[in-house]
């Protein structure tokens, strides 16, 4: 799984994320400390700081010296942009491949939905 060779804190990263994306944080709403969060997560504190620098860096959460991390604006639309081309670039070609070696077509996997 291409996910495997992932460092932690891109990982972490992606939980944030999914998160977000989730609806488990929303806009304005304040993330968890770093300390919360690696405690939740089994992980080393610094490895939490250097995800949660990524999201400062993407302008994706505003910072309040001395209170905490919170979901900016528009983090939730920046967010599913990225998720959807990362999804059409990394994932959605061995689906493709998987489903043409396998026989299947688009209207097969809506027929499952049903």
């Amino acid at each position: 799984m291409k996910n495997e060779n992932k460092p932690v804190y891109l990982k972490l990263r992606d939980v944030i994320a999914a998160a977000i994306l989730d609806g488990d944080y929303r806009e304005g709403q304040m993330l968890p400390s770093v300390r919360a969060f690696a405690a939740q997560q089994g992980a080393n504190p610094l490895t939490v700081a250097k995800a949660y620098q990524l999201f400062q860096d993407s302008g994706l959460v505003d910072v309040k010296r001395g209170v905490g991390l919170f979901v900016a604006q528009g983090a939730i639309s920046k967010l599913r942009r990225q998720e959807r081309d990362y999804f059409l670039k990394n994932i959605w070609p061995d689906i493709t491949a998987q489903m043409r070696r396998a026989g299947l077509e688009i209207a097969d996997l809506v027929k499952l939905e049903n």
